[in-house]
């Protein structure tokens, strides 16, 4: 079997992503994403069985790019260690994959009928959430107040990301800031709120945060392996 071309295969996913951005999941045909690829069906089929699994590798290929931009803009930044700076590079992050905006708000209109199928990536990848574990952890390293309460804390945090990807849908869109400005906006409320009255050790917390990262990618790696040898 001829070796995979890594290049079309990236612009098929490039294709895709801008189609459904545009179009939805539902209306994105294999026809339209070849064409937009500048392939044809053939070729696509050379690299994916279906649309489904197209989408399913797309989905992957961005969470994978997205967590290595958030993690390298977190080792650039001086403060990257501290919880307020985490909240404005994964902004940055956002900047670099814009296509994770659309995975995070799973939005029905967009991501179609793929949320209906039994054990899709959504289900797979359900996310704990703020883990108190993590806030204790950087409270010990001096990177988040000592006095506060890390199951509470996390939860407040978990209430605050889950309003910041759903809040569209109860308001009106004239009422809904740029994504932007809302994360600023939530960084300036964490680094008032959470960080030490000494500034906190940015460094310390980096440490904990590389340490979890690759704990994570790991796992997220192993899942991968084993939903591939099914």
């Amino acid at each position: 079997m001829p070796p995979r071309d890594q290049k079309r295969e990236q612009r098929i996913l490039d294709a895709m992503a801008r189609l459904i951005e545009r179009f939805g999941y539902n209306k994105t045909t294999v026809a339209d994403i070849a064409n937009e690829a500048g392939i044809s069906k053939g070729a696509m089929y050379l690299h994916f069985k279906s649309k489904e699994e197209a989408f399913e590798a797309l989905l992957i290929s961005a969470m994978f790019a997205f967590s290595k931009a958030w993690i390298n803009a977190v080792e650039e930044d001086p403060d990257g260690g501290l919880i307020a700076n985490m909240y404005i590079n994964m902004l940055k992050a956002f900047e670099q994959v814009p296509f994770m905006a659309t995975i995070m708000r799973k939005d029905p209109a967009t991501l179609g009928n793929y949320l209906k199928k039994p054990g899709n990536f959504f289900e797979e990848q359900q996310s704990a959430g703020m883990r108190h574990e993590f806030i204790a952890l950087m409270q010990e390293a001096g990177a988040v107040r000592k006095d506060l309460d890390p199951l509470v804390t996390a939860h407040i945090m978990d209430i605050i990301s889950y309003g910041l990807v759903t809040a569209a849908d109860y308001k009106p869109k004239d009422q809904v800031p740029e994504t932007d400005a809302l994360i600023h906006g939530i960084a300036d409320m964490m680094s008032r709120t959470l960080t030490p009255p000494d500034g906190g050790n940015s460094d310390a917390g980096k440490q904990i945060i590389r340490k979890l990262y690759a704990q994570g990618l790991e796992q997220f790696e192993q899942q991968l392996r084993e939903k591939n040898s099914k």
